[in-house]
């Protein structure tokens, strides 16, 4: 303690279960800034996996699944999940099984980049699907 005060500095008590007490002798207020900006630096470099949502229809024309696919992919390349959401209609929730083929053909036409995390399931008037990056 006398060294720290000499020093103008303060006894900071590192390890208080070892015989005898490890102590370091150094400006606190400066260590606390210093590990501040560490948790800063490493909070900024930490990438956030987002989950982005693309809505369907069964009776979906070509051209329009084709710009969803190419949404997805650009999603998946950015390394964000993507959830499908089918959304029905009146009589097309009796005949769901058109709704889960196009999400499957989905997951075929983007096996080379993502891979499924969730299967299709029905939740009352949509089916949903989960694709995450490979």
């Amino acid at each position: 303690m006398r060294i720290a005060d000499e020093a103008g500095l303060d006894l900071i008590e590192i390890s208080p279960q070892a015989t005898p007490p490890v102590c370091k002798v150094l400006d606190f207020g400066k260590y606390k800034y210093e590990m501040q900006k560490r948790k800063a630096e490493a909070k900024k470099n930490q990438k956030t996996v987002e989950t982005k949502e693309l809505k369907l229809r069964p009776m979906i024309e070509a051209h329009d699944y084709e710009v969803k696919v190419k949404q997805a992919k650009k999603f998946i390349a950015e390394g964000n999940k993507v959830k499908f959401t089918m959304r029905f209609k009146g009589r097309e929730l009796s005949a769901n099984d058109m709704g889960k083929n196009v999400l499957m053909r989905l997951l075929d036409d983007m096996e080379n980049v993502a891979k499924l995390e969730s299967e299709p399931k029905l939740e009352g008037k949509q089916m949903m699907m989960i694709v995450a990056p490979l």
